[in-house]
């Protein structure tokens, strides 16, 4: 999402020295548009003043928003506290949904209820405009699809969240949003599901092209967190480090940049249109990896949108979920990531998918054999220990990769939060699979047997 250049409201920026009774139609007009951002604790003029008790105040943003504004946007929005010059402030970031019109619940559908951004200001809609977006809002999504088979089980999901620290109670269900309105599962809850239908591919190809296929995995029929977790981990075990000689110095690099890998495979996962059953797919090529998600550009943002890295989810339920997890952070953040790496070039598009290809930067193909024997040495390591969860396996994949790996390294590799990854350790360490050598800061890891 387009972050502020300047001290002036714009059309995605609004300044707010204080938390106001009107703070409401500003998160309105920017659901009904393509998103935006709001600070608490700036004024017009772009001075900072700050909050006090910006925990208590984030708080009561997020309750302000789910109490007053119709319908849900849940996953629509993130609130944190950001320090600027020495002073709080909070940093509402808001994303376009795709229910318009979002209204006010006190006021309803109406003139009165319904705003929109236009320029720096908020206005509110005519008649005919409310009319106009009602008409065109998307009438089918994951929320009001039914669940093909209602005997759901969600013990892998409990796990993630329990992992995070945030156990779910017996009334997940219903605060996840995974009742259609006549209170069956719905489609989201069939995805993140123990068991269900939805399959992902990864496939790597000898040459350029798909002519000679010569492997074709699938990670599914299962949670689709797990199924993302064991996707990430095949593509960082195929994304090798290589090393270049040059004239000054020894350069070496994955053929990838880890972390734009990452976002790439999370936004095709969470931004995928499951209503026609068909999942992402992840490609490996000897030059090129490519992730190709169903569904193009949702419907109201445009390429240039897109490429400004304004976010309008396609699925805010599975958004909110992998929010929860640590799998995604600010809304527009993954974007910003991969353009720091990449250019708009990398990104393709047509009337249903949406392709992002990475090219290997000079360091040459990914030689078969080569790829062939750490694919075969890692999953026999794997496979002939004790059962590891996917996150033990992909951090144990990080540290054969880079056995000088650090905790904080692992986090941003990964994108587990620091705890997990302390925990994972000690059980590689338990399990006899690592050891650490040396001390905290100087030392390095251990593959035991090798």
């Amino acid at each position: 999402m387009i972050m502020p250049s300047s001290n002036k409201e714009n059309s995605f920026v609004e300044y707010k020295r204080e938390l106001v009774e009107t703070f409401e139609r500003s998160v309105v007009a920017f659901l009904n548009s393509i998103g935006g951002h709001i600070y608490i604790g700036i004024s017009d003029d772009g001075s900072i003043y700050g909050v006090k008790e910006p925990d208590k105040i984030q708080r009561q943003i997020a309750d302000r928003i789910l109490n007053n504004v119709k319908p849900n946007a849940i996953g629509l929005f993130n609130v944190i506290v950001e320090n600027k010059n020495g002073k709080d402030v909070i940093h509402v970031i808001v994303s376009g949904g795709l229910e318009k019109p979002y209204y006010l619940k006190k006021a309803g559908m109406t003139p009165d209820g319904c705003f929109v951004r236009v320029g720096s200001t908020v206005h509110g809609m005519s008649e005919k405009m409310i009319l106009e977006s009602f008409s065109s809002r998307a009438k089918l999504s994951l929320a009001k699809i039914p669940a093909p088979r209602q005997d759901l089980r969600f013990s892998q999901l409990k796990i993630y969240y329990e992992e995070c620290k945030k156990p779910l109670n017996n009334q997940f269900a219903k605060m996840l949003e995974l009742f259609t309105p006549d209170g069956k599962f719905n489609y989201n809850a069939y995805l993140l599901a123990d068991e269900n239908g939805v399959s992902m591919k990864v496939a790597r190809y000898r040459g350029t092209d798909k002519y000679d296929l010569i492997e074709n995995e699938e990670f599914g029929y299962c949670c689709i967190v797990k199924s993302l977790k064991s996707v990430l981990m095949r593509l960082q075990v195929a994304n090798i480090t290589r090393a270049k000689i040059t004239p000054m110095e020894r350069v070496e690099k994955t053929l990838v940049d880890p972390v734009a890998l990452r976002e790439a495979v999370v936004n095709a996962v969470v931004h995928n249109d499951y209503t026609r059953e068909v999942p992402p797919l992840f490609e490996i090529f000897s030059n090129r990896m490519e992730i190709t998600n169903y569904g193009g550009l949702v419907e109201g943002l445009s390429k240039d949108d897109f490429l400004n890295c304004c976010s309008m989810p396609r699925n805010r339920e599975i958004m909110r979920v992998f929010h929860d997890l640590d799998l995604v952070e600010q809304l527009g953040s993954g974007m910003r990531r991969i353009l720091r790496f990449y250019d708009e070039k990398t990104f393709s598009f047509t009337d249903h998918f949406m392709r992002t290809s990475f090219y290997f930067d000079g360091l040459g193909n990914l030689g078969d054999r080569i790829n062939d024997r750490i694919n075969d040495r890692i999953n026999d390591r794997i496979n002939d220990s004790l059962p590891l969860t996917v996150t033990e396996q992909q951090i144990f994949t990080e540290i054969e990769r880079n056995p000088f790996i650090t905790v904080p390294l692992l986090v941003k590799e990964t994108g587990f939060s620091e705890p997990t990854i302390n925990r994972s350790l000690k059980v590689l360490r338990e399990r006899g699979l690592i050891k650490r050598v040396g001390a905290r800061k100087n030392g390095h890891w251990e593959i035991i047997g090798e």
